[in-house]
């Protein structure tokens, strides 16, 4: 009992969960189950009627009357069942789009840190992959309620119609078989028969769909590469030329069949065990009927019961055995298919613990925004280590500084608690005087733009990439593009701001480089308009020319704003004022390019000097010097 209550919240949970994102599905799927299981009763109690009229030999109008009506009915439940059926198809795919933008938004609301844990993907793909196996998860429950109401409305008519069959008994009747007609232990022995025949035909299938989904389980982690290889690597066209520069057709091929090789145990056992459950349901199905046939032909052998309640009778049995097999195969089904909601319940379920503030972020026409770290120390989640430790730093409005360091170093790591990705293991950072804490979040964010390393552009037109909206100002977007030094691309580009990037959904999409994608990425930055502009390595993919384009006119592309700057190569960071070292998680050393490199013993003077070798050795080696 306890796990039927346990059982019963599951599944409540998952309807509650389609009903509010489609209030019409579930009571289209009982409309439609009511017609499934009406429609066959109709026509067999209209056909029993008709038996029954003629063998009484009833006026012809009276047998036409009862034919018109089972037709009418019949039509009309045909009818209805045709417009849900269509309506639903049409609803089916609407909701799969929908639950699919559910999960999405899931994910676009929780926490920064929970988007890094790789847990959390594996959730994500994990759901997608029951979806994609047999149909399981939140989907199963929109398919399965329809056997679920089916099975119940069939036998509740079942029920109705062949009830007489049982409990009529003529104590008078003499003959064979007497104690069939004479006692009423008869109807409760048969039917306790019957019961005992579709249980075990349930139980047969329950542990065949426990095999089943064990099966499937199995197959997954071959499934998910197999998708992988189609989906995320053949059907994208910027795989073409590795594909063929280093004949990658020849590992793709060996892939699949080592794939095929490594599921075929798993298909051969699903294929068992279907075949096994196939041949128990035959054998007891055939048992159920020879009982049924026994009973009621014996009554209507001794003209107890009428041709037509033969008919009906039978049938009528046929059918209850039917739907309390389809009813509790398919209740069984919802049960089972819990373990897969659990791994969507997990994923809704996972906690958003980053306070959101209640103080306003004060507008300013001056870009006067002041931010401090006082005492900070980072660990991430999982970590034993400190990315971060015992950091202060005080970013002057206004300010221009360039964060250096070796890979590892916490540099990112600064920028993702500045922008509240994450949330400091100790300490605080302040704007203002006030804990970001306390800030509204989406206001907070609102004062950045930054450029990480792994910027992300779609494959949408120009504008709404720079804009980071679907409607945006053309003119805006056009001046930022040109201020990141794109004017001579985009001048090429045949639809202006609507050109398309990349050849994903357009034809006429246009294909841009690296470096091209970067002072895209910087002219979104620049759109956004926010007092605090931060570029992680924004140069990174750009060619000497561009790069020194970017530098010799950053204070014109800033303009009044807090720009922080963050880079490997020194070299580039020499326009800023302030220079803050980076190592091993900690501030090491700040100031301007030339008093860092008076400290021949710091860190900086050790990373200008080994770089500077390095581009010595490369013009050395250009020249011809040995």
């Amino acid at each position: 009992m306890k796990n039927l209550k346990r059982d019963m919240a599951l599944l409540m949970r998952g309807y509650k969960i389609i009903f509010s994102i489609d209030k019409s599905l579930i009571p289209l799927n009982i409309i439609r189950s009511l017609m499934d299981a009406i429609l066959p009763f109709i026509l067999i109690y209209g056909t029993a009627e008709i038996i029954n009229a003629l063998s009484r030999g009833d006026e012809a109008k009276k047998i036409f009357m009862i034919l018109i009506i089972t037709v009418i009915l019949s039509s009309a439940a045909h009818i209805i069942t045709e417009v849900v059926w269509r309506t639903l198809n049409v609803k089916d795919k609407y909701f799969e789009q929908q639950f699919s933008m559910y999960l999405n938004d899931k994910i676009l609301n929780m926490d920064y840190g929970n988007i890094e844990n790789p847990e959390t993907h594996l959730k994500r793909q994990r759901i997608a992959e029951i979806r994609n196996m047999g149909g399981g998860g939140i989907w199963k429950l929109v398919y399965q309620i329809r056997d679920v109401i089916s099975g119940l409305f069939t036998i509740v008519l079942s029920v109705a119609i062949t009830y007489r069959a049982f409990t009529t008994v003529q104590s008078d009747f003499q003959g064979g078989f007497t104690f069939i007609f004479t006692s009423p232990i008869s109807a409760v022995v048969l039917c306790a028969l019957l019961l005992a025949i579709i249980l075990l035909s349930i139980h047969s299938n329950a542990l065949n769909t426990k095999k089943s989904h064990k099966a499937w389980d199995e197959a997954i982690p071959f499934n998910r590469i197999f998708n992988y290889i189609l989906s995320n690597y053949m059907a994208s066209y910027h795989a073409g030329k590795d594909i063929r520069l280093y004949n990658q057709k020849q590992m793709i091929m060996d892939s699949f069949k080592r794939l095929i090789k490594n599921t075929e145990p798993t298909l051969i056992k699903m294929e068992r065990c279907q075949r096994q459950h196939g041949n128990i349901t035959v054998a007891l199905t055939s048992a159920l009927e020879w009982l049924v046939y026994i009973f009621v032909g014996v009554k209507a052998l001794y003209k107890l019961i009428g041709l037509g309640d033969l008919f009906k009778y039978i049938n009528g049995i046929m059918r209850f055995g039917e739907g309390l097999k389809q009813f509790l195969n398919s209740f069984n089904e919802l049960r089972t298919n819990n373990a897969y909601l659990e791994i969507l319940y997990e994923f809704l379920d996972i906690p958003s613990k980053m306070y959101h503030g209640t103080l306003s972020v004060e507008k300013r026409n001056d870009n006067e925004y002041e931010i401090e770290f006082k005492n900070v120390s980072f660990k991430y989640p999982g970590s034993e280590n400190y990315a971060l430790k015992n950091f202060n730093l005080k970013f002057n409005i206004g300010q221009r500084m360039a964060v250096v360091g070796m890979n590892g170093s916490g540099k990112t790591t600064m920028i993702k608690l500045l922008c509240r990705l994450y949330d400091p293991t100790e300490g605080e950072i302040l704007l203002n005087g006030f804990d970001i804490k306390k800030y509204k979040y989406d206001e907070y964010m609102g004062i950045f733009s930054v450029v990480f390393q792994n910027f992300k552009l779609f494959s949408f037109s120009l504008g709404q990439n720079v804009a980071a909206a679907v409607d945006y100002a053309n003119a805006q977007a056009e001046k930022y593009i040109e201020m990141a030094g794109l004017k001579e691309r985009f001048s090429e580009m045949p639809k202006g701001m609507e050109t398309p990037l990349y050849k994903d959904f357009e034809e006429d999409g246009v294909e841009i480089s690296g470096g091209e994608a970067q002072k895209i990425a910087l002219a979104r930055a620049l759109y956004k308009n926010a007092p605090f502009i931060v570029l992680d390595e924004p140069t990174a993919a750009l060619d000497p020319i561009a790069e020194f384009e970017i530098y010799s006119k950053f204070n014109e592309i800033v303009g009044d704003k807090t720009a922080i700057y963050i880079s490997h190569r020194l070299s580039s960071c020499r326009f800023c004022d302030d220079i803050a070292v980076f190592h091993e998680g900690e501030l090491i050393q700040r100031g301007n390019h030339d008093t860092l490199l008076e400290n021949e013993s710091g860190k900086y003077y050790e990373l200008w000097n080994a770089q500077a070798q390095y581009y010595q050795e490369n013009r050395d080696k250009k020249d011809g010097v040995t």
